[in-house]
C-alpha cells in the first residue's frame, strides 16, 4: 500500500476514533421560563440559561444536548439520569442542597409581587394579603414564600409561569409572587403583561428564600462535573462570552446586579 495513502487512513482512523469517544453531556432545562428558557414555535430550546450552557460546554470542550423536563420532575429527572446537569434558573436553597450539588451562582436573583394596574396594594404583610388570592409557580421558591408569609391569603399554584401569567392577565389573581427578571420583562415586554399588570412593593432579597443566587444543579456524587463548571463559568466571565450572551436579553449584568 502507497505510504500516503496508509498514512491518510491511519489519520482517518484516529479522528474516528477520538470523535466516537468526545464526551457528551446533557443539560436539563424547564424550556417554560423567558427570558431564561423557552421554546421557540420549532420546538427548539433557547434562553439566556441555554446559551451559557452552552458556552460552558464550549469551554469545557465537550459535546452537549438540551432537553426539556417540567419543573415538579427536574430534580427527579436529574437523579435518575435522563441528563447531567440543570441550567434552569434555579435558587440555591439549604432544601435543595439536601438532593443536588450547585455550582457557584451564575447570576444573582430576587423575588417580585406582581397585581393589576390600579389595585393600590400596599400592605404586603400577611393581614394585608388575608383573602387575597396569589399565585405562584408550584414547586418553586416564590410558592414556598407565599405560603409561608401570606398563610391566610389563598394560594394558587401552577404548573408553568406562563399559566399564573394567564390567570393574572384574565383577572383571576389579585397579586403573583415570581422571580423578579421574568416577571419585569413580562410586564414591561409582552403584550398581555403590558395591558394588564404592574410589579409591587420593593425587591424580596431575603436569603431564606432567594438563597445564595441561581446555580447550576449537578448529582451529589458528580464533584468533579461541578468543579469543571466552575472553572469554565470563570472562563466565560473573563474572555467576555458571558456579557455578550447577558447583554442579548438584559439591560443589567445579572451576575453582579448591577
Amino acid at each position: 500500500m502507497n505510504k500516503s495513502i496508509a498514512a491518510l487512513i491511519l489519520a482517518a482512523s484516529t479522528l474516528l476514533a477520538a470523535s466516537a469517544s468526545a464526551e457528551t453531556l446533557k443539560i436539563g432545562t424547564e424550556g417554560a421560563y423567558p427570558p431564561f428558557n423557552f421554546q421557540d414555535a420549532s420546538g427548539k430550546l433557547g434562553g439566556f440559561d441555554v446559551e451559557i450552557g452552552l458556552a460552558l460546554c464550549e469551554k469545557m470542550k465537550v459535546e452537549c444536548e438540551v432537553v426539556a423536563q417540567d419543573w415538579d420532575g427536574i430534580i427527579p429527572g436529574l437523579q435518575a439520569k435522563k441528563y447531567d446537569m440543570i441550567i434552569a434558573s434555579m435558587f440555591i436553597t439549604e432544601e435543595r442542597k439536601q438532593q443536588v450539588s450547585f455550582t457557584d451562582p451564575y447570576y444573582l436573583a430576587a423575588m417580585t409581587l406582581a397585581a393589576p394596574k390600579g389595585a393600590n396594594i400596599t400592605d404586603f404583610t400577611n393581614e394585608g394579603m388575608k383573602g387575597k388570592t396569589i399565585g405562584a409557580q408550584s414547586g418553586t421558591t416564590q410558592a414556598n414564600y407565599a405560603t409561608a408569609v401570606f398563610p391566610d391569603a389563598d394560594i394558587k399554584l401552577y404548573p408553568t409561569q406562563d399559566e399564573v401569567n394567564l390567570d393574572m392577565a384574565n383577572g383571576r389573581l389579585d397579586v403573583q409572587v415570581g422571580d423578579m427578571i421574568p416577571l419585569l420583562d413580562w410586564v414591561t415586554k409582552n403584550e398581555d403583561g403590558k395591558a394588564c399588570c404592574e410589579l409591587i412593593g420593593e425587591p424580596i432579597t431575603d436569603k431564606k428564600f432567594v438563597g445564595d443566587g441561581v446555580g447550576i444543579a449537578v448529582r451529589q456524587e458528580d464533584n468533579a462535573l461541578r468543579e469543571r463548571l466552575n472553572q469554565a463559568l470563570k472562563d466565560i466571565r473573563a474572555d467576555g462570552t458571558y456579557q455578550k450572551i447577558n447583554d442579548k436579553y438584559f439591560a443589567i449584568d445579572v451576575y453582579t446586579m448591577k
